[in-house]
């Protein structure tokens, strides 16, 4: 796999879904991803779960949040990373009880450290408590500002 700089979370793939005031920086963000101009990985399982926060939550249109992602899927970029070994699930438990987060964030926290890196790239600010790794968020602050304004304007 190469040196790798970061781990990708489901929160940063979402606002490329759909129009919102994030989706600009989020689709040029995860463009350089892919393109592998970035040393990032995206795990396919944060693209599946982006389909279910886009629709389920986020109230996004369906087949369009699938035609985006199946566009990242189809690149078959070698950032996207396929793999869930036993150990990083087993290491994903064990961070999530220690930590109190999230599975999922557990998982992001072992995926980072199994591929020797400590950042995570996400929009949660629920990861910051973990000292283990180090939170990046690739996007301006007034964009994600106006990001989580259209949210509540637009899904209440």
């Amino acid at each position: 796999m190469g040196y790798v700089d970061g781990v990708i979370d489901v929160s940063i793939i979402v606002p490329a879904c759909f129009d919102n005031p994030l989706k600009g920086c989020a689709v040029e963000f995860l463009t350089k991803v892919l393109a592998q101009q970035r040393r990032e990985v995206i795990p396919v399982t944060a693209v599946i779960g982006a389909y279910h926060i886009a629709t389920r939550y986020l109230k996004a249109p369906k087949l369009l949040v699938k035609k985006v992602l199946e566009g990242m899927l189809r690149t078959k970029s070698p950032a996207l990373y396929p793999h869930i070994p036993p150990e990083v699930a087993i290491d994903s438990l064990d961070y999530a009880t220690v930590y109190n987060v999230e599975s999922w964030d557990g998982y992001l926290i072992a995926l980072a450290r199994s591929l020797g890196t400590k950042i995570v790239c996400s929009m949660d600010e629920e990861l910051t408590k973990v000292k283990e790794i180090l939170v990046v968020n690739p996007f301006p602050e007034d964009e994600i500002r106006q990001y989580y304004e259209w949210i509540k304007v637009k899904r209440p």
